[in-house]
């Protein structure tokens, strides 16, 4: 097809785009490509500056610089409605960099499962694990209901903040080909419900942040499976208590 290749970026452009980056970054900063499915290219030539939890976030909120390579005039989500403190273009890779208040986080309870008290039918988990959810990587607590059942992990003598950012979705892509129902995952303070989000097999990532009483709590997530012939459903979900 006559053009179809207009407007694509050459390597030399992306390597000259990176080495931008490279030249002013500074460990801890987000790098973020947009349109979504230039990811791979982007990583091929700054892959070495995503560490796996930066590549498997909640969200971008607890990141106070966040570069963004864009072609062809997209925008990524994580930088919507802030403002470039700079702007360069390289032969169809425009690089941007902004800065964010970034949110300081109290609790992050995936990485803390061990120490969570479980209740309730399980085929296997909880575990923290690097996830597929939406064809995107995640970090997240897997949990893996009974059909029709339900798993709740309580964390006792959690600090809490001013805000709870909650992430959610379905694991493996062949789990959500040949399961098809839904899960919900409920989030309790101290016995007082605050958020149940439902994750369907097309939701990719669903996130949420509710206000929350800074101070000391117990919280429980409960990832329920809807229906009969729910089994193996893989429930992943991330949170972070921030101030």
């Amino acid at each position: 097809m006559i053009g179809a290749g207009a407007g694509v970026p050459s390597d030399r452009a992306w390597a000259a785009a990176a080495q931008h980056v490279r030249a002013s970054h500074h460990r801890g900063e987000l790098i973020v490509f947009a349109p979504a499915w230039i990811d791979p290219v982007g990583r091929l030539h700054l892959g070495d500056l995503i560490p796996i939890d930066m590549a498997g976030r909640l969200d971008s909120a607890r990141y106070g610089v966040i570069w963004e390579l864009s072609i062809r005039g997209a925008r990524a989500p994580e930088t919507r409605g802030l403002r470039p403190t700079a702007s360069a273009r390289f032969g169809g890779v425009t690089v941007r960099r902004f800065e964010q208040p970034a949110a300081e986080v109290l609790t992050d309870f995936a990485p803390q499962v061990a120490r969570a008290t479980v209740s309730g039918a399980r085929v296997r988990g909880p575990d923290y694990v690097l996830a597929e959810v939406g064809f995107s990587p995640h970090r997240c607590a897997q949990l893996v209901p009974a059909a029709g059942g339900a798993v709740t992990l309580t964390f006792a003598d959690v600090t809490l903040g001013s805000s709870l950012a909650i992430g959610v979705g379905l694991a493996d892509v062949f789990t959500r080909r040949d399961v098809r129902a839904p899960a919900t995952l409920t989030v309790a303070v101290d016995g007082r419900e605050l958020a149940t989000m439902r994750a369907g097999v097309d939701d990719g990532w669903v996130r949420r942040t509710v206000a929350t009483t800074p101070g000391t709590a117990t919280v429980t997530f409960t990832a329920a499976a809807i229906g009969p012939r729910s089994s193996n459903r893989l429930v992943c979900f991330a949170a972070e208590a921030r101030r």
